[in-house]
């Protein structure tokens, strides 16, 4: 509306949840129809969510017209292809959850179906994990950017990173006030609502002063001071299927060679992560209050750096589960204010970006007031993130024969969410893997993690017959030879940092975060 006053939005807290939101925003939107404003405190400290992360950041930092070189030199960061995953099945068992493609579709049925007829007539025995070049490319250290030629094995893949948290925020943050964000320092003491409406007006600063704003953000972690506290938006619980409460975490020296992948290792209460930067590794130890104490679990992850520890472990507690909605009235949660899922996978950025994105999109625009269409939609996608997540994440857990463990006894036994349980039948039954259009993991991650945790289809689609054997057994032998023959080839991981992003920083005590 020509002559309207631009439309004020107003963030509340900043660490990963709060720059990149504001990243997002004024990146984005029309400079001159938004004022945004971004109030936090150096005096509260943030969990440090993120330091490893999925391809979609990459796709975020594209959309900024971030710069690759510059953005992995400030943060540290390294190149990560997929997600090892050991002893997750039982001791000894381990797979790689990578960034890519498994084969494609001959004549016009998915992959998988192919590869479980050759398994079921006992013509091949290898592994999924043969036919994927990610995977390939993890064993082998290597990296190189993907190759554009649709028809080369090295465009089958993409890949995201691994950076310092802090240092990300950091980053972000002069981006964004670089164009145009306004950084209050400052503690929120208090919320005024309308009276009529009970929207919120303007957030008090500890100082006294009151910033108005026509839309709030709510970066505040696990506080969730205005769409949970002020709006009284109910929790939802999802510990049921969920049981880890707790992290300790802690940096230390790094090694080399420096990988290109992330480390997910099974512990008796848990899960231990291992998260390899350009001056450090991140660690720590996801474990279940209820099936593991503080000081064993420190004890475990002391024991198990492959470099000298940095700092003392630093203890977060948190719940599994989701805000009944993230937009309520004109409060937006973004990040642990509006919901938590444990770091198996590396998706606290990902809710973080996807819900950036959303409400860059529904916005109201300049000079009109929030369209309860727009507030629907974005409770819908937000709904749809959060759960299929939790689906994926509890693929893991149920599907173990670590037997004689209590917490991998119960999560192997609990009753499934029913979106699950159809999913895994699906797959056991058929080796059908549907693919959804909204959500965050794709059909080829789900199949890693099946074949990975020992689900394995009795049956495969129909018209995957239709392929004579012998020319599947062909296709087969040719393609896990290209992805070990281009492999191979590839640049090698530190060579690749050392030519391409060399970081200046130094590790250092102090900079422990969840992965």
């Amino acid at each position: 509306m020509t002559g309207a006053e631009p439309y004020r939005i107003v963030i509340l807290g900043g660490g990963t949840a709060g720059w990149m939101s504001a990243a997002a925003l004024a990146g984005l939107l029309p400079a001159a129809d938004y004022d945004i404003t971004l109030i936090e405190s150096d005096e509260i400290g943030t969990v440090g969510v993120g330091e490893a992360t999925l391809p979609h950041i990459k796709t975020f930092n594209d959309m900024l017209g971030i710069d690759e070189a510059e953005f992995m030199r400030e943060t540290a960061g390294t190149i990560k292809l997929g997600i090892e995953f050991v002893d997750w099945l039982r001791e000894g068992a381990r797979y790689i959850h990578p960034f890519g493609t498994f084969g494609d579709r001959w004549g016009g049925v998915d992959f998988q179906h192919h590869w479980a007829q050759a398994r079921l007539d006992a013509s091949d025995d290898r592994s999924l994990q043969a036919y994927s070049f990610a995977v390939a490319a993890c064993h082998a250290n290597g990296f190189e950017h993907p190759n554009t030629d649709p028809g080369s094995i090295r465009s089958t893949y993409s890949y995201a990173y691994h950076f310092d948290a802090g240092l990300y925020a950091r980053y972000l943050r002069g981006w964004a006030t670089a164009r145009g964000v306004r950084r209050l320092e400052g503690k929120v003491t208090g919320v005024v609502r309308d009276s009529e409406s009970g929207a919120v007006s303007a957030l008090t600063l500890e100082a006294g002063a009151q910033v108005a704003g026509d839309l709030f953000v709510d970066c505040s972690g696990f506080r969730s001071l205005l769409v949970g506290q002020t709006m009284q938006v109910p929790w939802i619980d999802w510990s049921e299927w969920l049981p880890c409460d707790r992290a300790l975490a802690v940096p230390c020296l790094g090694v080399e060679p420096i990988t290109p992948y992330t480390r997910s290792t099974a512990r008796r209460g848990g899960w231990q992560w291992r998260i390899p930067l350009q001056h450090r590794i991140g660690n720590g130890y996801v474990f279940s209050s209820r099936f593991c104490g503080e000081e064993e679990a420190r004890n475990t992850l002391l024991a198990n750096l492959d470099g000298e520890a940095l700092d003392e472990p630093r203890l977060l507690r948190f719940a599994a589960g989701r805000r009944a909605q993230g937009w309520a009235g004109n409060c937006v949660a973004i990040g642990l204010a509006s919901g938590f899922l444990e770091p198996l996978e590396s998706t606290s950025i990902f809710l973080i970006q996807a819900a950036a994105i959303d409400l860059v999109a529904l916005m109201p625009r300049r000079g009109e007031g929030i369209d309860a269409r727009a507030v629907r939609e974005f409770n819908r996608l937000f709904g749809i993130h959060y759960d299929r997540t939790r689906d994926f994440l509890v693929l893991h857990y149920t599907a173990n024969e670590r037997v004689g463990e209590p917490l991998w006894d119960h999560v192997r036994t609990m009753v499934l969410p029913d979106s699950l349980a159809h999913r895994l039948a699906l797959f056991r039954e058929s080796a059908a893997a549907p693919e959804y259009s909204l959500g965050l993991f794709s059909r080829d991650s789900w199949l890693s993690v099946l074949e990975g945790q020992g689900v394995l289809p009795s049956a495969a689609n129909p018209l995957a017959h239709r392929m004579p054997a012998a020319e599947r057994q062909a296709r087969l032998d040719d393609l896990a030879a290209r992805i070990v023959l281009n492999a191979a080839e590839m640049t090698p991981h530190g060579e690749f940092l050392t030519g391409y992003c060399a970081s200046k920083a130094t590790a250092r005590p102090g900079a422990a975060s969840a992965a």
